[in-house]
């Protein structure tokens, strides 16, 4: 399994952004996929994931502003984010995981300025 992100950038406060991420390879039903961030220092944090049946779940520091979908073929996710904070600057990180394997993605930068 390969994943693919594009998106992010320089975002001012407030505003919005949308990441995306596609996979490719052996694409096993029944998996998950979503998205982590990081800053300098600190561990990787979730941020959003969904299961191949839609099932959703959030950080709670990002609940109500950002949202998680798939694409229709189901090997793509999105992460429609809005209301940026300053605190959002992070390298982002696509996962996909089925049973035991786990893919990340090669991150991608979302920087929201003041």
């Amino acid at each position: 399994v390969q994943l693919v992100e594009s998106g992010g950038g320089l975002v001012q406060a407030g505003g919005s952004a949308r990441l995306s991420c596609a996979a490719s390879g052996s694409i096993f039903s029944d998996n998950y996929m979503g998205w982590y961030r990081q800053t300098p220092g600190k561990e990787r944090e979730l941020v959003a994931t969904i299961s191949s049946g839609g099932y959703t779940n959030y950080a709670d520091s990002v609940k109500g502003r950002f949202t998680i979908s798939r694409g229709n073929a189901k090997n793509t996710v999105y992460l429609q984010m809005n209301s940026l904070k300053p605190e959002d600057t992070a390298d982002y990180y696509c996962v996909f995981q089925w049973r035991n394997l786990r893919v990340w993605g090669q991150g991608t930068l979302v920087t929201v300025s003041s």
